[in-house]
């Protein structure tokens, strides 16, 4: 099992795929894999159809034929932090890089390698359509340690990519369900507190599985998870 995110979440992960006939599964044999340091804040899907538009004088609109079904699309935005590691950040985003490569089927042709995109209940069989890497922080020598990843992914099955995986939550594993909590303007943990756990003076618990320094500064739009008791 992948280890946790910085917050001690189970992590987002890409996972390199093959075919086995007509269905897909994760590589069994050293699989290319992206585990997410920070699990995204979000992600958008996408899909859009093409119709023929038929105008006729006796409607106020067009009708509309079905011509061409749209891929299904992915984008999402991750963040990788190696600064205590001291390490180049690029050794840990670099496999999404080897993502877009090619590679040859058995029928002689070259097509990008497809993989899965898993967080939770939620499974996104795909290809890499593109990736952009924005490096934020260095080391005094110039070593890039984070960066911003915006990634889309173009679906490459229609079946299953919902399918709900047993024993496995995006925030808990195996555990009871943690919340997520987004911070609005005017919110304080106790406040908060008191909301999730009918008890104000459980904050503490909400500060330290956060690595809240300052109980008394909160950003609007921070994401807080709120442990289960």
């Amino acid at each position: 099992m992948a280890e946790n995110t910085r917050g001690g979440l189970v992590p987002a992960m890409i996972t390199e795929c093959e075919q086995n006939g007509d269905q897909l599964r994760k590589k069994e044999s050293s699989p290319r894999q992206v585990v997410c340091m920070f699990n995204p804040f979000e992600y958008t899907v996408r899909k859009s159809n093409t119709y023929k538009h038929e105008f006729n004088n006796d409607r106020n609109v067009p009708t509309m034929e079905f011509t061409e079904a749209g891929e299904k699309t992915l984008a999402l935005k991750l963040t990788f932090d190696t600064y205590e590691l001291g390490e180049d950040v690029t050794q840990r985003t670099r496999v999404l890089w080897e993502l877009m490569g090619k590679i040859e089927t058995s029928e002689g042709k070259q097509e990008p390698p497809p993989v899965v995109f898993e967080w939770g209940v939620f499974e996104f069989f795909a290809v890499i359509k593109s990736v952009t890497q924005k490096f934020t922080m260095f080391l005094v020598d110039g070593t890039p340690v984070r960066a911003e990843v915006d990634i889309s992914l173009s679906q490459h099955m229609d079946s299953d990519e919902y399918r709900v995986m047993p024993s496995q939550n995006p925030t808990s594993g195996n555990g009871p369900v943690n919340r997520i909590w987004s911070v609005q303007a005017g919110d304080r943990l106790d406040l908060i507190a008191a909301e999730v756990y009918g008890d104000a003076t459980k904050w503490r618990i909400i500060a330290l599985n956060n690595d809240i320094l300052n109980p008394f500064v909160l950003v609007p739009g921070q994401r807080l998870t709120i442990p289960s008791l």
